[in-house]
């Protein structure tokens, strides 16, 4: 329930995100990619504080070898990647501004295409925030929902403003936007729900989820913040995410 509950509340910061658009204030092109880069400093620095090493300190204790824990986290890594692109390469998507991906789907609507895109982006880190409230307690999970729900804010506005530019009215791009962040509690009970059926699972859980958010940062949000040339900006968001992520899981977690 934590877990579900967590990630709802992130998800639901994609709405908040969202929000300006319906008074018609719509920040600079520089101030979203540098927002986008703050979200991929969050994920990045909650991929390893908050997932990987905790992953690596559970298996620690259950085996003597220094080898094993390593392996398995490695593994688990490698697998939460090749799952999301997996996904990225079968699910029928489009992002905007660098068209469709996966497999062809002429009776999709663009919008539909766009929003599972999104889900595909969403999913894991409400995955994330699951399997870290499924570790033991609320510290394994809070600093993780705390931080995706931050990072979930410029998301929202990046994906509304980019409905606005398709043509979609105010209320509408809000709406879709909104839609998007329900991926987040749909990821966040499935992955509670794996580790509270099978403790085992936690570390291959944590791992898996670390290494689908890394696929994502580096397929999605990097190169998005990049393609409008205000790479310092975005370099000075991800730096700014990443050291307020690591605040926030060694003072909570």
């Amino acid at each position: 329930m934590l877990g579900f509950l967590g990630s709802l509340v992130a998800g639901l910061m994609t709405a908040v995100g969202a929000t300006p658009i319906l008074f018609g204030r719509l920040p600079s092109q520089g101030t979203r990619d540098l927002s986008l880069g703050f979200a991929a400093g969050v994920m990045l620095s909650g991929s390893f504080f908050s997932l990987i090493i905790p992953a690596l300190d559970t298996v620690e204790t259950r085996t003597d070898s220094a080898v094993v824990p390593a392996a398995i986290v490695c593994a688990a890594i490698l697998l939460g990647m090749g799952v999301l692109a997996l996904m990225n390469e079968m699910l029928p998507h489009e992002h905007f501004g660098r068209g469709r991906e996966g497999l062809e789907s002429a009776s999709l609507r663009r919008v539909w295409l766009f929003i599972i895109a999104i889900t595909i982006h969403n999913f894991p880190e409400g995955l994330a925030v699951g399997v870290g409230f499924a570790s033991g307690d609320v510290k394994g999970g809070l600093p993780l929902a705390i931080g995706i729900g931050i990072q979930n804010v410029p998301e929202g506005l990046a994906v509304a403003v980019s409905l606005l530019g398709e043509g979609y009215g105010k209320w509408r791009a809000w709406g879709i936007a909104a839609l998007t962040g329900l991926a987040e509690p749909i990821g966040g009970l499935l992955g509670a729900g794996i580790i509270a059926l099978s403790e085992p699972l936690l570390p291959w859980g944590l791992a898996f989820a670390a290494g689908a958010m890394l696929y994502v940062i580096s397929h999605e949000i990097i190169p998005e913040t990049h393609r409008s040339g205000h790479q310092k900006r975005a370099t000075l968001g991800l730096s700014l995410g990443l050291v307020i992520m690591l605040f926030l899981d060694v003072w909570l977690g």
